[in-house]
């Protein structure tokens, strides 16, 4: 079977979606009898990619994309390029990564879409109010046509229903991202600050990540002594909407000289980062899953975060949870004071988050959407109508 999976975004270092999509990788190449796996992304995420999949695996090809790096760009590219892509590599599932302009029509074979979070609809103040009124349509017109909706979590599967009809939420099932150690030994990150203790945020700089929240429970923490004087405060994550929030959050607190903002570390660094942090804050709002939580436990990261159902679904016990509401920062101090003190676990993989096991659900899915040369529409096969042009594909 030959998969194609389309991961070309944004981002020239990795982020919770670019993440995915060499998790995704990884796992299916990681079967004994892995299919065929051919994998397209920007030309400026061709350093980034390879070192996150780290396979030199005979089934893996990567294909470096080069187009106009903007918006209009690449949504041009997956609703006309991709297809013709596909078709000359003769796939069998084309998978992408996350929502994107879907051309159904043009498509000889099933189509799969990584639904991560319905956050245009959920949090609109992550992309502001013309961005987010765009976002919305494009994924309305993505899970519309594509053939199979993969949720990360139970919880992004079960919000579907409020946005969408049956036609979408039938198309949809539950699998989880993997998840698995990072391997290498670890080192600490070249700009950081060494030799005193830190907490560990991992963040993209948008609004449900509530880092405001998180740095405003990182000052009330030094002022009651729940942590050391000497504690600095790490955010991981790209810039975003909340950036200048940020930054002005970081000046009201005088917090200058204790936070460190970093982003597009290595895995290697990241590891170092889960190792040697007193603990992983999370306060978001809303999640679609919470990578950095399953990673922090498989690393033996102690865990304080906000009570929310992405969040359950993988910590179970593990976590130390907070609930919203008022009272919320000395309901964190309390949380961290029974945190720290407790002796740090050992990391263990998660099992219901191995790569083996969710790729063996990828498989499942592609065999059952696959097996013809066609696209599925409410429950029924229609071959595609338009003949497609042919286009280069760069070399693997």
């Amino acid at each position: 079977m030959k998969i194609v999976i389309a991961a070309l975004s944004a981002p020239s270092s990795l982020n919770g979606v670019s993440r995915h999509a060499a998790n995704l990788a990884r796992a299916l190449l990681s079967l004994p009898d892995s299919p065929e796996v051919h994998f397209l992304a920007g030309d400026w995420q061709r350093e980034m990619f390879p070192s996150a999949i780290a396979s030199r695996h005979p089934q893996f090809h990567m294909h470096p994309i080069q187009i106009h790096r903007n918006n209009f760009g690449r949504l041009a590219w997956y609703y006309q390029d991709l297809p013709l892509i596909a078709e000359q590599l003769e796939a069998d599932v084309v998978h992408m990564t996350c929502p994107a302009p879907v051309h159904a029509s043009t498509f000889k074979c099933p189509t799969v879409v990584s639904l991560h979070d319905l956050y245009p609809f959920d949090i609109p103040g992550n992309f502001g109010a013309v961005k987010n009124q765009i976002t919305r349509r494009l994924m309305r017109q993505c899970l519309m046509e594509i053939d199979a909706i993969a949720c990360v979590s139970a919880y992004t599967e079960s919000r579907l229903a409020q946005y969408f009809p049956e036609k979408v939420t039938r198309k949809a099932m539950t699998i989880p991202n993997a998840v698995e150690p990072i391997s290498g030994a670890s080192r600490a990150p070249e700009s950081l600050a060494m030799g005193r203790p830190f907490m560990l945020c991992i963040a993209q700089h948008r609004q449900n990540k509530n880092v405001p929240l998180a740095l405003k429970i990182f000052a009330r923490a030094l002022q009651v002594t729940a942590l050391s004087p000497d504690t600095g405060f790490l955010l991981l994550g790209i810039e975003g909407p909340e950036t200048r929030r940020i930054l002005q959050e970081i000046r009201a607190l005088h917090l200058e000289d204790r936070v460190t903002m970093l982003s597009g570390i290595s895995d290697q660094e990241l590891l170092w980062c889960y190792r040697n942090c007193c603990l992983l804050l999370a306060p978001s709002v809303i999640e679609g899953f919470g990578l950095p939580i399953a990673e922090a436990l498989i690393a033996g990261c102690p865990v304080v975060c906000s009570d929310i159902p992405p969040f359950r679904e993988i910590g179970g016990d593990q976590c130390r949870y907070v609930g919203f509401g008022e009272g919320v920062l000395e309901r964190y101090m309390e949380a961290i004071r029974q945190t720290l003190p407790k002796p740090r676990k050992v990391g263990a993989p998660i099992p219901g988050l191995a790569p083996a096991s969710i790729a063996a659900r990828y498989m499942d899915m592609y065999k059952r959407l696959g097996g013809f040369r066609g696209t599925l529409q409410n429950g029924m096969l229609r071959q595609p109508e338009a003949k497609s042009r042919k286009m280069g594909v760069p070399a693997a």
